[in-house]
């Protein structure tokens, strides 16, 4: 048995990051995704390169990427939904799905008889997850939601960055479009949540997801932070704002990460690393008294950990209990044992001829193991299966459809075979 959702249709008709998101977590457990795109075109991050897949003689492809990260184990199927023909087909498309998933702006889909309320007259059991910025209601309902645009609403800028009165000091968004990934993961829940309701009564329902909702939500200790002072947080950079020490040290040769957790730690760190005197200094013995203290620990810590290497204090440290850890580089972490154990690199064969090297899902099943037998596809790879194989039609419609752009077969040059896996 490969994935727990297998069985399960999804009808994807999202773009950019967050939907996709959901749409490849869905696939990758089992679930048979068509992705809607555009003629012509397809999804916007198909156009968000360099760099692009290689090709095996190290040529760009046109495949970018970003779009790669999101799109693993689809079906691409390209039909214009604003024609009448486009949307008919689409509506199709959603009576033989379980799922629809969307990200359009507020009240667009119903222009297209796509919407909810039209689709679950077709289909009553139909879950529709639909993904905004700011939420299906209230007053910022129809403004454009990005990543980054949220991340400074929703306060997460406010707490990521040195603070201002050190050097770099200033607010900074997350290294990656961490709302739009995690609003993907919630809104995985969400579907899979409501297939559980829907096997139980028969009812389908209307999922709202809002990007805003979800940074405001996973702020988590921060939140609290805030909620039981009254006192927003501030930038404190690597540093924990309720746990020290626990940040970024300087070595002799760069810097590593210090996590003390617990008073224990923090007495067999100061044990291990030759500060004894520092776990029975009655400024620290608590992580009260070093919170209260902080500016007085650290500055001992630093002096002391900058006179060796990196790997001195993690081979010193690590064997003992102490958390800690290097700063790698994504070359070091694809070259790290554990995660080459993990097997969180895949490589799959490309419709363009090429190996895409992938990352794979970090869930791990006992029983329903994630298979990958599908490449993030190409424009339009499978408009004319689709077709075909769910809605019947004969290879004349699918010409006349083609010819007059209502959708697009896909236009990209492909290779004969793709290359074998060594």
């Amino acid at each position: 048995m490969a994935g727990p959702l297998v069985g399960y249709r999804v009808l994807d008709l999202s773009r950019i990051l967050a939907g996709p998101w959901l749409g490849q977590l869905l696939s990758d457990l089992g679930a048979e995704v068509w992705k809607i795109e555009r003629p012509g075109t397809g999804d916007d991050t198909r156009q968000w390169g360099p760099p692009f897949l290689k090709d095996g003689e190290s040529n760009d492809t046109t495949e970018s990427a970003y779009f790669l990260s999101a799109n693993r184990g689809k079906h691409s199927i390209c039909v214009d939904i604003a024609t009448e023909e486009g949307s008919a087909i689409v509506r199709a498309l959603a009576q033989q799905a379980d799922i629809v998933i969307e990200n359009y702006k507020v009240g667009d889909m119903s222009r297209y008889g796509l919407d909810y309320e039209s689709l679950r007259k077709l289909k009553p059991d139909i879950i529709y997850c639909s993904i905004t910025g700011y939420g299906q209601t209230g007053p910022m309902k129809d403004v454009a939601g990005y990543d980054m645009a949220i991340q400074a609403t929703g306060g997460l800028m406010s707490i990521t960055g040195e603070s201002d009165d050190m050097p770099g000091g200033g607010p900074q968004k997350v290294g990656v479009p961490i709302v739009d990934i995690l609003t993907g993961m919630y809104s995985a829940t969400g579907v899979i949540s409501a297939l559980l309701h829907r096997e139980r009564t028969g009812e389908g329902q209307h999922i709202d997801m809002a990007l805003l909702d979800v940074q405001v939500s996973v702020l988590a200790n921060q939140n609290m932070n805030y909620l039981t002072t009254g006192t927003p947080p501030k930038r404190s950079g690597n540093a924990h704002p309720n746990i020290v020490p626990y940040q970024v040290f300087k070595t002799k040769d760069g810097s590593f990460v210090l996590a003390v957790g617990n008073d224990q730690q923090f007495r067999k760190f100061c044990a291990t690393a030759g500060l004894t005197e520092l776990a029975a200094d009655i400024r620290f013995r608590t992580n009260t008294d070093r919170l209260h203290n902080r500016d007085q620990l650290i500055p001992l810590l630093d002096v002391h950990l900058v006179k060796q290497t990196t790997h001195h204090w993690i081979s010193l440290l690590e064997p003992v209990g102490v958390p800690c850890a290097p700063i790698n580089r994504l070359d070091q972490v694809f070259a790290h044992p554990q995660v080459i154990h993990r097997e969180l690199q895949i490589n799959l064969p490309h419709p363009s001829g090429a190996i895409a090297p992938l990352v794979g899902n970090p869930i791990k099943f006992s029983k329903t193991k994630i298979e990958y037998s599908k490449s993030p596809p190409l424009r339009g790879e499978d408009t004319e299966h689709v077709l075909k194989t769910v809605l019947k039609f004969d290879q004349a419609q699918i010409q006349r459809l083609n010819e007059s752009r209502i959708v697009d077969t896909g236009t990209h040059p492909r290779r004969s075979s793709p290359r074998r896996l060594e």
